[in-house]
């Protein structure tokens, strides 16, 4: 049977809306079942706490369990590769990292392009790294480490908690920006980097303020300065690395991205989400335990942070000639 042709045309055009009346009315109820949040780190450490925090909040928000799954190794790229390849549907959530923008240069293969296949949602939280040494180490300023490195060349170790991670780059970084000659030492994590760092075995440290916090005000480890643009609410006496290194900045933070062809209005939906926990008083306390700053802002400003990350650090990656453990 042979439609009229403006009958035709009518139709056509209304099956071709149907799919995107049928995705917005599926973020307007979004979500009708448990989200996952896949981290690429193992439970117990910063990204798992900031991970809980949210999923929690979110549930309390959404109606919906967001349940943490931690699927750690390879530098995070396992739990990448697991949300890239998810339906795009806002079920798989990831928590996004700087190592998310430094392996795209730190490994000559990855089986994903992180900037083209995941999409972002929000940034969360930022926290500095601070230079900590063991008190052997005679430097108490900056000026006076440098000073000291300098005229003991290759002779200082450099603790981190792996190849790549934002504790080793930010020691590469400042190796690059100030021409000092500093061995660096790989662990399995951050906390026997400490334990070798508090016995003498290491001499230097770019740690996660988190972590060095409860050695610092015992005494243990030495703090010469944070590595963040502005200075650490939680150290607040202690100066800024670009105090004397103009330009010097490094941090550790954390966002939200989703797989690419997501519904950019379940995007709209989670983002909005976020910034309104961002501003509530009892994330924002918590988040100041922690020694965080917060990010929010729209799902394209999150994305060029990744961006710019993704660009600084491949310099460094360069210089320093870094390769995966």
């Amino acid at each position: 049977m042979n439609l009229p042709r403006r009958r035709f045309l009518s139709l056509a055009v209304g099956a071709a809306a149907l799919p995107a009346v049928s995705r917005l009315a599926a973020a307007q109820t979004y979500p009708t079942r448990p989200v996952r949040v896949i981290i690429g780190y193992p439970p117990g450490g910063s990204a798992d706490i900031t991970a809980r925090l949210l999923g929690q909040w979110l549930s309390e928000r959404l109606g919906q369990p967001f349940v943490v799954e931690s699927r750690h190794g390879a530098g995070t790229n396992i739990a990448t590769e697991a949300v890239v390849h998810a339906p795009p549907d806002g079920y798989t959530l990831l928590l996004v990292a700087p190592a998310n923008a430094i392996n795209a240069s730190l490994y000559e293969k990855l089986n994903h392009n992180f900037v083209r296949d995941i999409a972002p949602v929000a940034g969360l939280i930022r926290f500095p790294n601070v230079i900590v040494v063991n008190p052997s180490v005679p430097a108490k300023t900056v000026p006076e480490f440098i000073a000291y490195a300098k005229a003991n060349p290759g002779k200082l170790n450099m603790a981190s908690s792996g190849a790549g991670s934002t504790i080793h780059v930010s020691g590469e970084l400042f190796k690059m920006m100030t021409g000092v000659n500093m061995v660096h030492v790989p662990y399995r994590g951050g906390a026997p980097a400490l334990t070798d760092l508090i016995s003498g075995q290491v001499q230097v440290m770019f740690d996660n303020v988190p972590t060095s916090l409860e050695f610092i005000r015992a005494g243990k480890l030495r703090p010469l300065a944070v590595t963040t643009a502005a200075r650490s609410h939680v150290l607040p006496d202690l100066p800024t690395v670009a105090d004397f290194v103009p330009g010097y900045e490094a941090s550790a933070w954390y966002g939200v991205g989703v797989p690419k062809g997501t519904p950019e209005a379940i995007i709209d939906k989670l983002n909005k989400e976020i910034n309104a926990i961002l501003a509530d008083p009892k994330a924002k306390a918590r988040f100041a335990e922690l020694g965080a700053s917060l990010i929010g802002g729209s799902a394209a400003e999150f994305g060029q942070l990744v961006v710019d990350e993704t660009e600084k650090w491949a310099k460094v990656v360069r210089f320093s000639g870094a390769k995966p453990d």
